[in-house]
């Protein structure tokens, strides 16, 4: 169980994530998107541009101060050699009261030239060392980071057994509107958006192979030839769970891992990492299904370095209709 509270928890949460959604807005407002985007730092983790520079530095900032309340673990890039920081610095780990594990800027390559929204991710669990895993998160928030052009904003956020929630801010004149996010309840992909990412030149053949079998296999047109199902790639884990949590896609697979291991990767590309995918929880209380490659649940430790394959269904209708054709492509060719 957390420590304290899931409501004080979720307001510390979003408290942080509208200053992180301050600040990247007034990026955006006083900076070109060029400079903007220039590379300060490359890992294995991911690509660091300026936008995240000053955003970082913000969550450090929070995360310090609010450990002077309560001691946690916090995890993210760019805050220690492996991502895991026990705050204050200093503490015991074992008195860590809870891990937060953070995204600041889902969504990086889009937010800095201004094209698409980013998610600001958190996940919260209690603290049981490195072992802990995706599965023991008990809170999930995210907020939507909106482009210059958007005056309107989303954040949702779950506790475990008690649902998701939403809220859409008036960024104009703070008016906030209350909303339950609903997954699609369609039974089949037809007329709607589905997609397995393929976001980077490495695997795309494969994965975009992959793809276009499992649709042929489920029909994807009509007796015209014209398509029936609609691919968006949003470059943003957390933009994919927001699309599937709210009703708008039916079906998004990150299979990315999987691919740089049929294709003999020895040091895989960029996948998502278990921060990328910390709000899963969101999408599971709403009523859509979170899988791993295999079908199971995420179990992934929450390591910054960490590949995460998964799967998500926005029903358990759409689940049984496209998993075993999708495993049988996966696994048995």
């Amino acid at each position: 169980m957390l420590p304290l509270p899931s409501d004080h928890l979720i307001s510390r949460v979003r408290t942080l994530h509208e200053h992180i959604r301050a600040e990247v807005r007034a990026q955006l407002l006083h900076h070109s998107s060029e400079w903007l985007a220039q590379a300060t730092e490359s890992t294995d983790g991911d690509t660091q541009f300026r936008i995240d520079l000053r955003v970082e530095e913000l969550l450090l900032q929070f995360c310090r101060e609010w450990a002077q309340e309560v001691p946690f673990v916090l995890v993210a890039e760019g805050i220690a050699e492996d991502g895991w920081l026990v705050l204050p610095e200093g503490t015991d780990p074992a008195d860590a009261q809870f891990i937060l594990i953070a995204d600041p800027i889902d969504g990086t390559r889009m937010i800095m030239y201004d094209k698409r929204s980013a998610w600001c991710l958190t996940g919260i669990a209690p603290n049981r060392g490195r072992q802990t895993t995706l599965a023991d998160i008990q809170i999930a928030v995210q907020t939507e980071l909106p482009t210059t052009r958007q005056h309107l904003a989303d954040t949702l956020w779950a506790v475990g057994g008690q649902g998701t929630y939403g809220e859409r801010v008036n960024l104009l004149d703070g008016t906030i509107t209350p909303f339950r996010p609903i997954p699609s309840r369609s039974t089949d992909l037809r007329y709607g958006f589905a997609c397995i990412a393929n976001f980077f030149p490495d695997g795309k053949g494969w994965l975009a192979g992959l793809e276009e079998q499992l649709y042929r296999r489920l029909g994807s047109t009509d007796a015209g030839g014209n398509p029936l199902v609609f691919a968006d790639q949003y470059l943003s884990t957390g933009g994919q769970i927001y699309e599937l949590t709210v009703g708008h896609d039916r079906f998004v697979a990150d299979l990315r891992p999987v691919a740089f291991q049929r294709l003999g990767y020895a040091q895989p590309p960029l996948c998502a990492h278990p921060y990328d995918i910390c709000t899963e929880l969101i999408a599971l209380e709403a009523g859509a299904i979170i899988t791993d490659e295999r079908g199971n649940p995420l179990q992934t430790p929450l390591d910054i370095r960490e590949p995460v394959a998964w799967v998500g269904y926005a029903n358990a209708d759409l689940r049984r209709l496209i998993e075993p054709v999708l495993q049988q492509l996966l696994w048995e060719g």
